[in-house]
């Protein structure tokens, strides 16, 4: 029977695909409402003079958003991410496990943290592919709700209009800062879950022994630093993606304009809301993956 260093070295990216994907249910389950409230504080317009701001925070979004559309308003634009998530977070840990096998030269020496560093970043370009996509039609219905102009049945018929108006380049708009959002951060929550796995795990124990409470621990906190890294560009993708074509000239304009407008603390919109998701949702994702992983190393070892 092999030991337990030895399991901790080994990676399967065919096992983290599978666990990913129930990683990835997890995670939208639970942080999906406050996704909701932090799409549309981010994209509120800026109030005149002459008017209120829509939202005032993060609770009053959540209120207001309650009582116009009932509870199943917060889980507004769910369906391209619940039909992507899985697939994406698959991806996401199959990326990260592939890329720590690649780096790794010997497979009987632990990965060091640059290693495991760069084989998230590489999750982040992978995974763009789906997230991009996901993303701009899940905050085009997100935001429509605020507007009162439902110009989207749903994620089919959104995928369908915008293809038919523009073509497959309006599917994958803001696809580059999908990437400047995700691959630095992707390499950010890795190491940061794998680092704090290490230091949480008793000596002369398995990570693969940890206990719940800690894998939430290490999972929320890898989930509230990835997203320390990821707001800015997040509030820029978000802007740029539920703009009319040709409101902003560019990815520097949408940059230029926030700042402009509403100062540099605009690129922290939705600050609280992230962070009241980030820690639960990110926590539900990794104690996911860690149970789902553990029953395959069980059910099929020679993976």
């Amino acid at each position: 029977m092999e030991d337990a260093a030895a399991l901790d070295r080994r990676v399967s990216p065919l096992k983290n695909f599978v666990a990913g994907g129930v990683g990835g249910a997890c995670l939208l389950f639970a942080g999906h409402p406050l996704d909701t409230i932090k799409v549309r504080l981010q994209t509120q317009p800026k109030a005149s003079c002459s008017q209120y701001v829509l939202y005032t925070g993060t609770y009053d979004c959540f209120r207001k958003t309650v009582s116009r559309e009932g509870v199943l308003g917060l889980y507004k634009g769910m369906g391209a991410p619940m039909a992507t998530i899985a697939p994406m977070m698959a991806i996401s840990f199959f990326s990260f496990g592939l890329g720590k096998q690649l780096l790794q030269s010997d497979p009987a020496a632990p990965h060091t943290h640059s290693q495991i560093y760069l084989a998230g970043m590489l999750s982040g370009v992978f995974t763009t592919v789906i997230v991009a996509p996901a993303e701009r039609i899940k905050c085009l219905l997100q935001v429509q709700s605020t507007t009162g102009q439902l110009k989207y049945a749903g994620p089919v018929n959104c995928v369908v209009r915008l293809y038919r108006e523009q073509g497959i380049r309006s599917v994958y708009k803001g696809t580059v800062l999908t990437l400047i959002r995700d691959v630095p951060s992707g390499g950010l929550y890795f190491l940061t879950y794998e680092y704090l796995k290490s230091v949480l795990t008793p000596e002369g124990q398995s990570v693969h022994e940890l206990s719940t409470p800690r894998i939430l621990l290490a999972g929320g906190t890898a989930g509230i630093l990835n997203w320390v890294l990821a707001l800015p560009p997040d509030v820029l993708k978000s802007n740029f993606q539920t703009a009319a074509d040709g409101h902003y000239k560019g990815l520097v304009d949408v940059l230029r304009t926030l700042i402009r407008e509403e100062g540099a603390k605009a690129l922290f919109k939705g600050l609280s809301a992230v962070m009241l998701r980030a820690f639960p949702a990110n926590a539900a994702c990794f104690l996911g993956f860690e149970l789902a992983l553990k029953s395959l190393n069980w059910l099929a070892p020679n993976w």
